[in-house]
């Protein structure tokens, strides 16, 4: 899993410059509570073109987010790994990471991602009161409420919307300017946020991601021939970091990188049906 969060972008007056990061962070350490993923270092640069007007926001150009996303995944995928999932809490982003996902799959490797728009649309449609928005507004607000409420601000939070002339948002200082005039940075309206909305589009979101993951996860035990398919019923595959302290000490390791792996349970020859105990393979 590589997680994808602005480390510096725009989010009003009210929300950090950082918001997307911590966003990142916190869902990446609910996606590992539930999910034995590997992680890498998140991706804090990415493709933000509509926020460079706007102090502290720096924004990668398309090519260049698709090519980072890319060879970022190509240069993993040389040890091994083949399917990938991008953590992903922009929504520009996406515009790099379909024809990345793209010229990887001609390759040979799945690379999925958050399309984190659609999400939250369909998490918060209950809920959500605004007019419209997705930039700092009641949404997002709501949830960095829920998840970091000591980095929001709601003193200086405003409301500022106005509909976008085109279907990729580019917001604007300047009035007369070209894209959507938003004076504070704001496309919504952040003072109807509460933290008991953000409690709802939070858990919804982390269990939007798991059920990404599990697809993945099946998609590729699909994928498998049959007869092999058919021989893992029983057996529970779990990644770790490194062995626990029990292999170490039983198999006398010196160091935790002396085993990359280790089968647990009965062999073929001994499932008779009545052992009970289930195959575990380590990695």
């Amino acid at each position: 899993m590589i997680p994808l969060g602005a480390g510096s972008k725009e989010h009003g007056p009210h929300l950090k410059l950082g918001t997307d990061a911590v966003l990142a962070d916190y869902l990446t350490r609910r996606v590992l509570e539930s999910s034995d993923v590997v992680v890498a270092p998140t991706l804090p640069y990415h493709f933000f073109p509509a926020f460079t007007e706007y102090p502290g926001s720096t924004s990668l150009t398309l090519e260049t987010a698709r090519a980072l996303t890319t060879e970022a995944a190509l240069g993993l995928a040389s040890y091994g790994p083949r399917r990938f999932y991008v953590l992903n809490t922009g929504v520009s982003t996406t515009r790099a990471l379909q024809p990345a996902a793209r010229a990887l799959a001609a390759q040979g490797i799945l690379l999925g991602y958050t399309d984190l728009l659609a999400q939250l649309d369909r998490v918060s449609a209950s809920i959500r009161k605004e007019e419209g928005g997705t930039h700092a507004d009641e949404v997002e607000t709501s949830m960095m409420l829920y998840i970091d409420p000591a980095s929001v601000d709601m003193r200086r939070a405003v409301k500022e919307f106005n509909p976008s002339p085109g279907p990729s948002l580019q917001l604007t200082r300047r009035r007369g300017g070209p894209g959507t005039f938003s004076e504070s940075g704001v496309w919504g309206d952040p003072t109807l946020a509460t933290r008991e909305k953000g409690r709802v589009i939070v858990e919804g979101l982390v269990k939007a991601i798991l059920d990404d993951i599990e697809a993945i996860a099946r998609e590729a035990f699909a994928g498998l021939p049959a007869e092999f398919r058919n021989l893992c019923g029983d057996i529970v595959f779990m990644v770790q970091d490194f062995p626990d302290d029990d292999v170490t000490a039983d198999m006398e390791l010196e160091s935790e990188f002396d085993i990359l792996g280790l089968f647990q349970g009965p062999d073929l020859a001994q499932r008779d049906g009545r052992l009970g105990k289930v195959t575990r393979v380590d990695l």
